[in-house]
């Protein structure tokens, strides 16, 4: 749990508190159609924010023309543990701007499911694509990103349900492919992922109508996203980082090898730039990311608190991180207060996500895997972008040798833990001790839409939410068919 020492010190810096929004939460932000994600908005309402407390003290927004080391564009998970081991590992203590308020994107908008994964590839992918050797070495940067984020989550009270990850199959053709996944973690990669038939999960895990069987994995921790978030953020200051709200990069120039960020209250001069704005990444932050990422929004809602008997009925035995094994996949868990989360696709465009059949499409997801819970009222209910590659796996980047800037973007939904790990390779980025770091996540940019030469013009950018409405149908027909 965060000391009481550590509190006082973070949200004792010069005497602020908490910078209170200027604009109400807008719920048709796209990051696609949108120049900058806003200047103050107050956050979704998410059950995290709503149950995570006060937000922790800041530096307010930016305020004159002011210099700095390194700046950190993002005040989610990655940019502020990339501002913690900037500070602890290497002596840096960066500047982190913000465009709304603190952690206000990806960060507190998740399911708080912290899986041994990245990207949305699995290790038999890894294999196809980069050979065995790199995929042993892009599982145990897994396994240290793990490590990673325990070794953080010590001294923050954000109520951890450890204990594994549990992946569900819907239908029996997905059997195979999860007993052959499971063969490849334990023999190839030493890692005890186990199948369990149906019965088994039913009876002593959880009572999702839908189960034909499941893999469960050693790894896997449910944390309160908010909490989390709130957490690292003291942690950042009481090292001494600096972090503005209300402080959008509105353009950003580089001369002479120095970045001038304009923000709606002065320009930061730096001498580096971290990008960690996951899927509120908006195209004209810098160059080397437009077209680069492919938001696609993800739907959550939260029961009210269940009670023993509904629990019971539903065999809810288990409050580990739960995923079922379709395209377009459902993740879920009993949180400690024993209400249900549980999430899944959304609407394609910003326009379109408040509208109410998305939220009714996941409510009658939710009554067909767990019919007794019908009656249950949903107490929240939010929407948010998801930081998706087109190649579906994470990049942690200088894209240009010559330039000082750097990115940790793409997890694919897999970012509560391995923000952690990509923070720690940010700095040592940033810090310049990148040595080490040659696997293809770090070794290559993130790739547009349609990765041959004739299409890298960006032609193609326009019209890739008119393929993903042609995706979707075509992996919901893949998902659901017998």
């Amino acid at each position: 749990m965060q000391t009481a020492q550590q509190n006082a010190t973070a949200d004792s810096n010069v005497g602020q508190q908490s910078t209170a929004p200027s604009l109400p939460y807008d719920p048709m932000y796209d990051p696609l159609k949108n120049p900058t994600p806003g200047t103050g908005r107050d956050y979704a309402p998410t059950y995290w924010i709503d149950t995570a407390g006060e937000p922790p003290a800041d530096d307010g927004p930016i305020q004159g023309d002011t210099d700095a080391e390194v700046v950190i564009v993002g005040s989610g998970f990655t940019g502020l543990t990339a501002a913690i081991f900037l500070a602890q590992n290497h002596g840096i203590k960066a500047t982190v701007l913000e465009a709304n308020r603190t952690s206000w994107g990806c960060s507190t908008r998740n399911g708080g499911q912290a899986q041994c994964a990245m990207g949305r590839l699995s290790r038999s992918q890894w294999i196809e694509r980069y050979g065995l050797d790199a995929a042993h070495r892009l599982h145990e940067e897994c396994l240290a990103g793990m490590a990673t984020f325990k070794e953080l989550i010590e001294d923050i009270d954000c109520e951890p349900q450890p204990g594994g990850h549990l992946y569900i199959a819907h239908r029996k053709r997905q059997m195979p492919d999860l007993e052959k996944e499971a063969r490849l973690l334990r023999d190839t990669f030493h890692y005890d992922a186990q199948i369990l038939d149906a019965d088994t999960v039913k009876n002593e895990w959880l009572g999702d109508q839908e189960t034909v069987g499941a893999m469960h994995e050693p790894e896997g921790i449910g944390v309160h996203a908010g909490k989390l978030a709130f957490g690292y953020h003291r942690k950042a200051r009481a090292l001494g980082v600096k972090i503005h709200p209300s402080s959008p990069v509105q353009s950003w120039e580089t001369r002479d090898g120095v970045h001038y960020l304009k923000t709606p209250g002065g320009t930061v001069k730096a001498g580096a730039v971290g990008m960690a704005t996951g899927g509120y990444t908006s195209q004209s932050l810098h160059p080397q990311l437009k077209n680069r990422l492919m938001p696609i929004l993800s739907n959550s809602i939260v029961t009210r608190v269940l009670t023993d008997e509904e629990i019971q009925a539903s065999h809810l035995h288990t409050r580990q991180v739960i995923t079922d094994a379709r395209i377009l996949r459902h993740y879920y868990r009993l949180l400690p207060d024993n209400r249900l989360q549980i999430g899944s696709r959304s609407a394609i465009t910003g326009k379109e996500a408040p509208n109410k059949k998305y939220e009714d499409m996941l409510i009658g997801d939710m009554h067909r895997k767990f019919p007794h819970l019908q009656g249950a009222r949903i107490d929240y209910s939010w929407w948010g972008w998801v930081d998706v590659s087109h190649d579906l796996m994470p990049r942690i980047f200088q894209p240009d040798p010559t330039r000082t800037v750097y990115y940790a973007l793409g997890y694919g939904g897999n970012g509560v833990m391995y923000s952690a790990q990509a923070g720690r390779r940010l700095a040592q980025l940033i810090a310049g001790d990148g040595g080490g770091l040659d696997m293809p996540i770090f070794t290559s940019k993130l790739p547009y839409p349609n990765v041959k030469e004739m299409v890298e013009s960006q032609a193609f950018a326009p019209f890739r939410r008119i393929g993903q409405r042609f995706l979707y149908h075509w992996y919901n027909f893949k998902d659901e068919r017998k």
